[in-house]
C-alpha cells in the first residue's frame, strides 16, 4: 500500500468528467496548483470526510449525557383478567389489570398512561471519554490524509506543468529542426537542378524533411497529451484549440536555492503523518475497547401517573353482582391525572462474560497497531532514501544543465560548417543529415534538461514534505 501511495507521488491520475474551463490567458504554475486544489474530486471527498469526522465527534460526546424520555398513552378497551403464568416472546403484551370474573364481558372504557423516564450511565470506566478520543483521533487522521492528498495532489500538477513546459519547447525545437530541413531542401533541389549536386541529394533532403515534419508532428501530439494530463489533474476542460499558454520563462534559470535545508524534519512529512495518525487511531480504539469489559453504573428514575374509566370498587361485591358496571366510558373520565407514582435509584450491569470477547478484541487490535507501524517504519525508510536521491538527481541536472549549451554551440558550429562545405561542393550530404540530427537532438536534450533540473527540485520537495521549497521558487 505504501508503495502504491509513493510511486503516486508524480503519477496524474486519469479522471472523466471535467466541471471547470481554462481561459486561453497565460496559466502559472500556481494557478494550476491551486485550481487543482479547489477542484479535484479527491481532495473534495476527503474534505468531506473529514467533516463527517467532525460531526461524530460532536455527537459522541452527547452521549454522556443521560437519556430522558418522556410518553403517553391514551387508550380504550376492556380490563378482564384471569390467574395464570405469562412470559413474552416476540409479541409485545398488553398490561390488561383488573378484576376475575367467571364469565367474559365486554366492559370498556378509556386508559391513560403518561411517564418520564431518566436513565443516566454516570460511571463506566471511562468508556465515554476513550470513546470520544478514538473519534477525535479519526478527525485527525482524516485531517492527514486531507493534507497529504493536498500535498501529492500539488506535486502531480506541478511535475505535469514542467512536463508541458518541456513539451512545448521540443515543439520549437522540432519546429527549427524543419526549417532548417526546409532552407536546406532548397538549397539542395537548385544546386541538383544545376548539375552541382546528384539527383539522388534531393531525394535524402525530401526525406530528411518528411522525417522532420513526422517528429513535428509526434511532438505536438506529445503536447497535447500533457496538457490534456494537466487539464484532468485541475479538473478543468482541455482547450479545444492551440495549447495552454505556461509562464514557462522560469525554466530559462536554475532555481535561486537548490540547496536549502526543508523547513520541517522528515517526521514531519505528509505522508508519514498520515502514517503517524493510523497507528494514533488504532491505539486508541484498543483503549476504548478494554473498557468494554468493566462494569456500568447508571441511575435510574421514573415518574408516571394513571388514568382510568374503571372505578377502585369495579368487580368488588355490589348492589350487583361483582359490580360489573364500576366503569364510565366518558372520555374525559379515563384520560385524566389519578394515581402517580415515582421511582429512583441507583443500578450496576455487567456482563461476567465480557472480559473474555474484550481480551480478545484488544489482542487484534494490538496486532494491527503493529502491523501499522510497521508500514509506517517501511514508508519513512523509503522517503530517507528519496531524499539521499534527490540530492544526486540535483547535481546530477546541474551538470548537464551547465554541458547542454555547450553541446547545443558545438552542434550547431559543425551544422553551420558542413552546410557551408556542402555548398561548395566539399562535403557530401550525409555528413549535412548526420550534423542536423546531432543538432537536432542536442537541442532536443536541452529542452529537457532545462525542466529536469526545476524537475530534480520537485523530487527534493516531494521527498522532503516540504513542498514550500519548490513552490516559492515562483
Amino acid at each position: 500500500m505504501s508503495k502504491k501511495i509513493l510511486n503516486g507521488l508524480f503519477r496524474a491520475l486519469l479522471l472523466s468528467m471535467p466541471t471547470v474551463s481554462v481561459t486561453a490567458q497565460a496559466l502559472t504554475l500556481k494557478q494550476a496548483v491551486q485550481t487543482a486544489l479547489n477542484n479535484y474530486g479527491t481532495i473534495r471527498a476527503k474534505a468531506n470526510y473529514l467533516k463527517a469526522s467532525q460531526a461524530n465527534v460532536k455527537e459522541v460526546k452527547t452521549e454522556y449525557l443521560p437519556d430522558v424520555n418522556f410518553a403517553a398513552q391514551q387508550v380504550y378497551g376492556t380490563a378482564n383478567s384471569n390467574y395464570g403464568p405469562l412470559a413474552s416472546y416476540k409479541v409485545a403484551p398488553v398490561a390488561s389489570s383488573g378484576p376475575v370474573f367467571a364469565n367474559q364481558n365486554w366492559n370498556a372504557a378509556f386508559g391513560a398512561l403518561y411517564w418520564t423516564n431518566i436513565n443516566w450511565d454516570f460511571f463506566q470506566f471511562g468508556r465515554y471519554k476513550e470513546k470520544t478520543k478514538a473519534a477525535e483521533a479519526i478527525v485527525y487522521q482524516n485531517q492527514s490524509d486531507l493534507d497529504q492528498e493536498r500535498f501529492e495532489q500539488s506535486i502531480r500538477v506541478s511535475a505535469a506543468y514542467l512536463n508541458l513546459v518541456a513539451a512545448q519547447k521540443l515543439i520549437n525545437s522540432e519546429q527549427k529542426n524543419l526549417d532548417r530541413a526546409v532552407a536546406f531542401q532548397t538549397v539542395v533541389t537548385a544546386r541538383a537542378k544545376s548539375g552541382l549536386n546528384p539527383g539522388v541529394d534531393s531525394s535524402l533532403a525530401n526525406a530528411e524533411v518528411s522525417s522532420a515534419k513526422i517528429a513535428l508532428t509526434n511532438a505536438v501530439e506529445a503536447e497535447q497529451e500533457q496538457a490534456n494530463q494537466l487539464a484532468q489533474l485541475m479538473q478543468a476542460r482541455p482547450p479545444d484549440s492551440n495549447n495552454y499558454s505556461l509562464d514557462s520563462a522560469f525554466v530559462n534559470n536554475i532555481p535561486a536555492s537548490l540547496s536549502n535545508a526543508p523547513v520541517n524534519t522528515l517526521n514531519n512529512h505528509p505522508l508519514l503523518k498520515f502514517f503517524q495518525e493510523r497507528v494514533a487511531v488504532s491505539n486508541e480504539q484498543a483503549k476504548y475497547l478494554r473498557t468494554l469489559a468493566y462494569p456500568t453504573f447508571s441511575l435510574i428514575g421514573v415518574f408516571q401517573d394513571r388514568g382510568t374509566g374503571f372505578d377502585y370498587n369495579y368487580g368488588t361485591a355490589g348492589s350487583l353482582s361483582n359490580n360489573a358496571n364500576g366503569y364510565t366510558p366518558n372520555y374525559f373520565k379515563g384520560v385524566g391525572f389519578e394515581t402517580a407514582n415515582y421511582l429512583v435509584g441507583v443500578g450496576v450491569s455487567w456482563n461476567i462474560t465480557s472480559p473474555l470477547r474484550v481480551h480478545h478484541q484488544v489482542a487484534a487490535q494490538n496486532f494491527t497497531t503493529a502491523g501499522l507501524q510497521e508500514e509506517y517504519g517501511l514508508v519513512s525508510q523509503e522517503l530517507q532514501a528519496q531524499v539521499i536521491l534527490s540530492e544526486t538527481r540535483i547535481r546530477n541536472a546541474l551538470e548537464n544543465y551547465r554541458e547542454a549549451p555547450v553541446q547545443v554551440k558545438a552542434a550547431s558550429d559543425a551544422y553551420i560548417q558542413k552546410e557551408t562545405l556542402y555548398k561548395n561542393g566539399l562535403a557530401t550530404i550525409v555528413d549535412v543529415t548526420t550534423a542536423a540530427f546531432i543538432l537536432n537532438q542536442a537541442e532536443t536534450q536541452r529542452d529537457v534538461i532545462d525542466t529536469n533540473v526545476w524537475q530534480a527540485l520537485l523530487y527534493k520537495a516531494a521527498s522532503t514534505g516540504d513542498f514550500g521549497l519548490f513552490f516559492n521558487q515562483f
